[in-house]
């Protein structure tokens, strides 16, 4: 899965996703509710890293695939939505599927 850049790009985009959902749904709690910021300080220090990870691999693709700026928007909106890089993996699995994607 990670030899290829969609590989990649679907592999770190589980993971920001991934992260997103626990720094909103676990980490975020703890810190407002329990008074233990130290879970956000480091799931969102992860999350970060995936973040910027998960941008790279969409430029690699838009480089190396020639992908259109609409579908470059669109991973980067998905980026930023709880379960929106599931949403937009589904998607590339989808294309991928259906001979479609670049």
């Amino acid at each position: 899965m990670l030899e290829s850049p969609m590989g990649r790009l679907r592999f770190i985009g589980m993971a920001e996703g991934l992260s997103l959902l626990v720094l909103l749904g676990i980490a975020m709690p703890l810190k407002y509710l329990a008074d233990q910021p130290e879970a956000v300080k480091y799931v969102g220090w992860v999350h970060g890293l995936l973040f910027v990870a998960f941008v790279i691999a969409v430029l690699m693709m838009y480089r190396e695939r020639d992908w259109p700026l609409k579908k470059v928007a669109l991973a980067f909106i998905a980026a930023f939505l709880p379960f929106g890089t599931f949403v937009f993996d589904a998607q590339l699995r989808k294309e991928e599927r259906n001979g479609r994607l670049k």
